[in-house]
């Protein structure tokens, strides 16, 4: 671990996938061995991360009051990611630290792009909101939408209120995320989140030591 962590200095690195996927387990699971290993980690949270994201993610996830049109979405997800590069991604590269990031573009190119945005606009879009800034590597977990919306319980926000028929579209353009068809700028890896936490966490860790020499 320690030459992957060698490796890994100033890189950022997305986990991301349907809701349900463990996105935050496994983050947290990878900032640990990192951490242990000898890492500077810094954990960034998209939508949020920064007072601006704060306010804008309460207005995506958590006002089910509004409806907001597909549109609104990418562009307040743009916004909350410019400040959050701005404030934080960057300046922690540059300290030469690891970056762990909970979501990214690749998150609008499944959930908008599952509302009807097109996917080059999206891209298009995010090129000056990160301002270059894309991640050296995003692991795309996946899981059936069944057992995602059963690990979410109960408690859901604005993206998983929405019909299990929304959840399956996502699924598919987060599992066709870096082929021709759905294209990225940046790798991309996909992992199988089935199994238990420390399974996953394995197959996360062979990819990195794959993908980032």
């Amino acid at each position: 671990m320690d030459a992957l962590i060698e490796t890994l200095q100033g890189k950022f690195i997305v986990i991301d996938g349907p809701d349900g996927a463990g996105k935050s387990t496994q983050l947290d699971l990878l900032r640990e061995r990192l951490t242990r290993a000898g890492g500077q980690v810094e954990v960034v949270i998209d939508p949020g991360g920064t007072a601006v994201g704060g306010k804008i993610r309460d207005i995506l996830l958590h006002a089910k009051d509004l409806h907001l049109a597909p549109m609104c979405e990418t562009l307040l997800f743009m916004a909350s990611r410019a400040q959050l590069i701005f404030e934080k991604v960057r300046p922690a590269q540059q300290a030469g630290r690891i970056v762990l990031g909970d979501r990214f573009i690749s998150a609008t190119l499944a959930y908008q792009g599952a509302l009807g945005v097109d996917a080059n606009l999206i891209l298009e879009l995010g090129e000056p909101a990160v301002e270059g800034t894309w991640p050296d590597l995003t692991i795309l977990l996946d899981v059936p939408v069944a057992v995602g919306m059963q690990r979410v319980g109960k408690h859901k926000d604005r993206m998983e209120s929405r019909t299990a028929e929304y959840h399956q579209e996502v699924r598919r353009r987060f599992a066709s995320l870096g082929t021709k068809e759905n294209p990225y700028p940046r790798p991309v890896a996909h992992v199988d989140a089935a199994g238990t936490p420390e399974d996953v966490h394995e197959r996360i860790v062979r990819i990195l030591d794959d993908e980032m020499k």
